[in-house]
C-alpha cells in the first residue's frame, strides 16, 4: 500500500520570525508514527525580519525562508512552486509568527492585512479538492485569510480564554471572524473539526503549556485526521 503523503507547510525556523519548532517536529513524529510520508514546503523568498531568539531584538540580516525551514526538516523540502495540491493526501500548518510574518501580514495589519498569493493558492486548491488541512496555534489565521471573501467559512479555534496565553485570544478570535470564519472557544485538552471543509485546528503554543501538553494537543489533531484521510 502507498504511504500517504501529508504536506508540512513551514514558514522559517524559530518561532518568533518563522515555524515554532517543537509543534514542527512533533506533527513530524505523528507523521511518522502514521507510516505516512512528510513532504515539507515553504515559500522561497526573503522572511520579513530575522529576531535574534535570545534577546527578542530584530537582527540587521536578512534569511531565506526555504533555506531557514530546511533547518528543521534536515534539508528534506521542497519550493511551493514544485508542489501540487493534488499530489498531497492533507496538509499540516504548524504555529510560528512566520504565519503572521512571512505568509500574512497579520502580525502588523491584523485581520485587515494580506496573504502570499501563493500560500492562499495552496490553501484554497487543498480545500477545493476535499483534502484535510491541520491548523496548529496561530495557523488558523493563514487559513481564515486563504477563504476570506469565498463562500467558505471555516469554523476554527486559536484558542481559549478559559486557559493562561500570552496573547490576546479574544482579539485574534474576534479578528478570524473579521474574514468570515467561525471560532470556538478550545483549550489545549480540545481541539475543533470543520467537518464540512476538513479542517482541524488546536490551539498549541497559543497558550501557555508544557511541550508535554502541546504534544497531547496535536496528538488529538492528528487522530482527528488519520478518521478522515
Amino acid at each position: 500500500m502507498q504511504k500517504k503523503k501529508i504536506g508540512v507547510l513551514l514558514s522559517g525556523c524559530g518561532v518568533y520570525d518563522g515555524s515554532e519548532i517543537q509543534e514542527v517536529v512533533l506533527s513530524l513524529l505523528e507523521i511518522d508514527k502514521m507510516n505516512a510520508e512528510a513532504v515539507c514546503i515553504a515559500l522561497n523568498e526573503e522572511q520579513y525580519h530575522t529576531i535574534n531568539h535570545l534577546s527578542g531584538v530584530e537582527m540587521p540580516e536578512k534569511r531565506n525562508i526555504l533555506i531557514e525551514s530546511a533547518r528543521i526538516s534536515r534539508g528534506n523540502i521542497h519550493d511551493i512552486s514544485t508542489v501540487k495540491p493534488a499530489d498531497l493526501d492533507a496538509l499540516v500548518l504548524p504555529g510560528g509568527f512566520g504565519n503572521a510574518k512571512n505568509y500574512t501580514n497579520w502580525a502588523f495589519e491584523g485581520a485587515l492585512g494580506t496573504i502570499h498569493p501563493a500560500i492562499k493558492l495552496l490553501l484554497v486548491n487543498m480545500v477545493n479538492i476535499g483534502r484535510p488541512i491541520v491548523a496548529l496555534c496561530v495557523s488558523p489565521i493563514v487559513v481564515a485569510k486563504a477563504l476570506e471573501g469565498s463562500s467558505l467559512h471555516p469554523k476554527l479555534t486559536i484558542g481559549s480564554t478559559n486557559q493562561a496565553s500570552p496573547y490576546s485570544i479574544k482579539d485574534f478570535s474576534n479578528g478570524l471572524k473579521q474574514t468570515g470564519a467561525t471560532t470556538q472557544m478550545k483549550t489545549t485538552h480540545e481541539i475543533e473539526f470543520d467537518a464540512n471543509l476538513n479542517i482541524i485546528s488546536a490551539p498549541c503554543y497559543m497558550q501557555d503549556v508544557s511541550i508535554k501538553t502541546i504534544h497531547e494537543n496535536i496528538q488529538l489533531a492528528f487522530e482527528q485526521l488519520k478518521s478522515v484521510i
